[in-house]
């Protein structure tokens, strides 16, 4: 008695068809592709890592595919823990949005690839507060203005009373995730993004790493200014970008890239709504 085969399923299409897809992109970009559509949650990093660990051979480098409203600085440490233990060279590109948490992820590869519609946000780190994601930023900036006016004796009743009902220990865990938002994309900028910076724009300077370092400072600064960019979910496209000093590759100068990118990328986008999923990794071998 033989086994009967299955039929194929939506399941197997999809699956045959965005590897298709990936496949092609990695070939335009001599590089290991992985896409990670999701929030910066826990469990996101253990799929990253079986998604990578399981490709039976490796390129050199690696393009991350990326699509995230943000989420936990932590998760995001840990990630690039993963991709640099297994790449010498990553690369991220952003059809959509790389938000917050995301920005940072962004800022620890060698190159970003966006388009005029892609756009990173503000460094603001969100902690999981009971059974909701919160902005530290906003929460850290009114506690500071309503110190700096208790201190000018300018508080309100109301004022005061809102200040009182402030957790102090939550403030505390919101500072520590801003800090270090800002010290991991200050140390991956000067290690990855600017390793390959290496005489001024007049082509007559030679660049020391403390030169690095301090336009790293200044970035890191600039995207966690809060009062600037006045909403945690506003889009910093590319050509803001590019006046912060940073360089990015532009999508639009290679379109075959880019309509391969976005064809693949809208139909994950498609097919996660279809099923309901908030949170998705994709590799050649992983999906």
């Amino acid at each position: 008695m033989t086994d009967s085969l299955a039929p194929p399923n939506v399941g197997d299409s999809a699956r045959e068809w965005a590897n298709a897809r990936l496949a092609d992109i990695e070939a335009m970009m001599d590089a290991d592709g992985l896409t990670i559509i999701s929030p910066m949650q826990d469990g996101v990093e253990h799929s990253i890592k079986i998604a990578i660990e399981g490709r039976e051979s490796r390129r050199a480098n690696l393009f991350v595919v990326l699509d995230t409203t943000g989420g936990a600085v932590e998760v995001v440490e840990r990630i690039v823990r993963v991709l640099r233990k297994h790449y010498e060279g990553v690369k991220f590109i952003i059809p959509n949005r790389a938000m917050s948490a995301g920005t940072v992820l962004a800022m620890s590869g060698d190159e970003i690839w966006m388009d005029y519609h892609s756009c990173l946000g503000p460094i603001d780190p969100q902690l999981f507060v009971e059974g909701h994601w919160v902005p530290a930023l906003s929460y850290l900036e009114q506690y500071e203005r309503l110190i700096e006016k208790s201190q000018q004796g300018g508080l309100s009743s109301a004022e005061l009373v809102l200040l009182g009902k402030l957790d102090l220990a939550a403030l505390h865990r919101y500072e520590l995730a801003r800090n270090l938002s800002v010290e991991l994309l200050q140390r991956w900028l000067a290690t990855h993004k600017f390793k390959d910076w290496t005489v001024t724009e007049g082509g007559s300077t030679p660049v020391t790493q403390a030169m690095k370092e301090d336009r790293a400072s200044e970035i890191a600064s600039a995207l966690s200014d809060h009062t600037r960019w006045r909403t945690h979910a506003r889009g910093i496209d590319i050509e803001v970008l590019r006046e912060l000093k940073l360089r990015i590759e532009d999508l639009d100068d290679d379109p075959n890239l880019k309509k391969a990118v976005w064809d693949y990328f809208w139909f994950m986008c498609s097919y996660m709504t279809s099923n309901g999923s908030h949170s998705f990794v994709h590799s050649l071998n992983f999906f």
